[in-house]
Formats: structure tokens, sequence, C-alpha cells
């Protein structure tokens, strides 16, 4: 598959890292696309830099790797991506009374916000749950690494599924684009036993089954 990667910082660079060697052909997509960052990525990855639109029109999949702040304008920026299977891997966050937490939650999500951005295009919401270092490399870990998605679209949420497995996660289906709201408060609990609790970032949640 053709991936577009917009946004090159330490979501988006581990994702390139992890999909390295998987068969697939990975876009790079940032404003600056002849940045020396984005071209020692670019040489590690064996992925091509292109202008963000540029990427997103060539690519069967767009992973959204932004901070929530630039998000809105970065995505319209794409073009309407109407058919096209999006990854959102963004949580909102934001300080919230003093503390980092979520902007969004309750009766709505950030994935249906992505969603209400992109009306034509097929979001998925997943790849949230889990530190960049996660994503990058997971074959160390002692079970495999869980990732949940949300969608509405049952041929996207397919296509997130393979190119979860490639990454090294165990794709499971939590619903459509509203499950978004239990699958970013379940990204917090990552961020606050890794940054917060002392557990550190090299770590995964997993589905164990008897």
């Amino acid at each position: 598959m053709r991936i577009a990667i917009i946004g090159t910082g330490n979501v988006g660079s581990a994702i390139a890292r992890g999909l390295r060697g998987k068969g697939h052909t990975v876009l790079l997509g940032a404003r600056d696309s002849q940045a020396d960052d984005l071209a020692a990525l670019a040489a590690a990855t064996g992925a091509t830099p292109k202008l963000p639109a540029e990427a997103a029109a060539e690519a069967d999949i767009i992973v959204l790797a932004l901070p929530w702040g630039a998000a809105e304008s970065a995505v319209k920026a794409l073009g309407p991506l109407t058919g096209k299977t999006v990854i959102d891997c963004m949580n909102p966050l934001g300080m919230v009374d003093g503390a980092l937490g979520l902007t969004w939650g309750h009766s709505t999500s950030g994935g249906e916000i992505v969603q209400g951005w992109l009306p034509g295009a097929h979001v998925v919401k997943t790849l949230n749950q889990v530190g960049a270092e996660i994503m990058a490399k997971n074959d160390h870990l002692p079970h495999r690494p869980v990732m949940f998605m949300a969608g509405d679209d049952a041929g996207a949420k397919a296509q997130v599924a393979a190119l979860l497995t490639d990454l090294g996660f165990e794709a499971l289906d939590a619903g459509d684009i509203t499950k978004s709201r239990l699958l970013e408060p379940f990204g917090m609990v990552w961020i606050n036993q890794a940054l917060f609790r002392g557990k550190g970032r090299s770590w995964a949640f997993a589905a164990v089954s008897a």
C-alpha cells in the first residue's frame, strides 16, 4: 500500500520506522520537504518526502500524526480526501484545569471531529494508545501489544488492521467512530502510567486470552 504520513514529529517518524521493510511505499508529508531532519528520516526509512497535499493525493492510506492544536488547518489543507482511508492517531491534548488532559470527550471526541473535517473520507481512530517507541519497534515485548481501532467503514478498518499487523500489533475493532470517546481516554491511561506514575515508555497493553 501507499502510506502518507502527515507530520514527521515523534509519532510520524516512529510509524515510518515501524513500516520500514514491510513492503509499503511510505510518503512523508511535511511543509518543508527539503529539511535536513526530514532527509535523514527518509534515508533511514526508505520513505519519500513530499508536500502534505501531494503525499495525501498519492496515498491509499493517510496517517494524521500532527499536534492537535495545529491539526484542523493542516488537515483541511489536504483537500477532501473523498473515499480515502485516514488514520487519526492524534489525541486532543491540552491543558485542562492546569494539567495535561483531553480537551474533548463524553459528547464527542477528536476522532469524530476529524471525521467532520473530512466528511468524504473514511476516518479510523487508532495508534493513539501507546508511545512512539512502541510504534517503531515492539517485537521485544513478551506479548503482542494490542491496538484498538474505531471507524464507520468496514473496508477501511480492514485496511488499517493489516497495517497495524505490519506494525506488530494485534488489531481489535472497538466499533464505530463514536468509540473514539473510549479510545482517547484509554490513551490517557498509557500517558498517565508512562509519564506520571513512573512506568516509563517501553511498554504497551496486551489482550491475553486463556
